[in-house]
């Protein structure tokens, strides 16, 4: 019995990776794509968004997963909502005010230690980016693995546990139907306590300080 379980779990982490590299592969060709149509090479790209060239293009190929940041960054040097990132086949005169997402359709983006699946992204520059959001079990988390960026955020926990950590607070522990609110200027960062699948509700609103 213990054998055929192991034999399951290993043939569902390997489904898992195959899932991680095909979203990883998705999100850098759809970056590839609106970066040509915005007319910058990997150079100028580089010099918007203030990543390292490089980083850029292991992105583009799927050879790395950019953080939320990073996504955000890149946005912001391309002067698009972040949703172009999350769609292949988006509409730039599109001009529909509500949009629904039905259960498990929303658009699947892999970044660093977590899936997203991007709600209502046939709405075009929305200040508010809906995310459920699959979270990752590691290491206690240092000051190098917290991230910052202009907005606010709130999540919901859906299921299993989550620390929540945000600079100059202590670390708080988040239980299935908890809820947090911060300021994303404040470094932060999230992980998964338990080996469950671990899923919260998260809200981020998007300002470009630039318009």
């Amino acid at each position: 019995m213990a054998e055929t379980e192991k034999v399951t779990a290993n043939a569902e982490d390997d489904a898992w990776e195959a899932e991680r590299q095909q979203l990883r592969a998705d999100l850098g060709g759809r970056m590839k794509a609106v970066r040509q149509a915005c007319g910058y090479t990997l150079e100028v790209a580089a010099q918007r968004t203030g990543l390292a060239l490089s980083t850029i293009h292991k992105i583009e190929n799927g050879r790395v997963s950019p953080s939320y940041e990073n996504l955000v960054r890149i946005a912001r040097a391309y002067d698009i909502g972040m949703e172009r990132l999350f769609s292949s086949d988006h509409d730039s005169n599109q001009t529909t005010r509500m949009t629904v997402t039905r259960a498990g359709q929303g658009r699947k983006v892999r970044a660093k230690n977590f899936e997203y699946e991007v709600l209502c992204n046939a709405l075009a520059e929305k200040k508010i980016i809906p995310l459920v959001t699959r979270v990752e079990m590691r290491p206690p988390l240092t000051r190098a693995d917290l991230e910052s960026h202009d907005g606010e955020e709130t999540l919901y926990v859906l299921s299993g546990r989550v620390e929540l950590t945000v600079e100059h607070y202590e670390p708080v522990v988040l239980e299935t139907g908890d809820c947090a609110y911060f300021d994303s200027t404040i470094k932060h960062g999230l992980r998964a306590l338990d080996e469950t699948e671990t899923k919260v509700f998260w809200a981020c609103t998007y300002i470009d300080m630039d318009k």
